[in-house]
């Protein structure tokens, strides 16, 4: 019998002979190197770039006053909400209510109390329009013959005040 003769036994040997060599091979050669999946750039970002500025989320890009007056205004309107809220509520409470009587009954308060600001102003001018001004000046030593007088009259009007200042001598 030769040696060379095939049969299923040798041929199935040779076959386990060559798988375990090729295991062996693999586990002998070193892994390759990992592929990198991500980068990092550490260059340092320009503080002012080439491209255009975009609107961000949020409120609008504005200035600080604005921001403070814009504030202020979100303010007064979650006030007067609360405030109209309430009357509201009354309003829905005193629903048997005759609606002359309630006119009257809110705009009569409001009206007396303007009434009443608006007298108590105009009697506070009277008195300062009848007390006649005197000035007394009592010096001890040598006086001048010339004297300077100055007054200074502020004046606040409207709704957002603005105050002006006349000065007189």
């Amino acid at each position: 019998m030769d040696r060379t003769e095939r049969t299923p036994g040798r041929e199935a040997a040779a076959a386990l002979i060559a798988d375990v060599e090729a295991a062996l091979a693999e586990a002998t050669t070193p892994a390759p190197a990992p592929v990198p999946t991500a980068y990092r750039d550490e260059t340092p970002v320009p503080t002012v770039g080439t491209a255009l500025p975009v609107a961000q989320p949020g409120r609008a890009p504005m200035s600080q006053r604005a921001t403070d007056a814009s504030a202020l205004m979100l303010a007064a309107g979650a006030g007067t909400l609360m405030a109209g809220t309430g009357a509201g509520a009354a309003l829905w409470a005193l629903g048997g209510v005759d609606p002359l009587a309630l006119a009257l009954v809110g705009g009569g308060s409001v009206s007396v109390l303007l009434a009443l600001s608006r007298l108590v102003r105009r009697a506070g001018q009277a008195v300062s329009e009848a007390v006649p001004v005197t000035h007394h000046h009592h010096y001890s030593g040598p006086v001048d013959a010339r004297q300077e007088h100055h007054t200074t009259a502020p004046t606040t009007r409207g709704l957002f005040a603005r105050t002006t200042v006349r000065t007189g001598r």
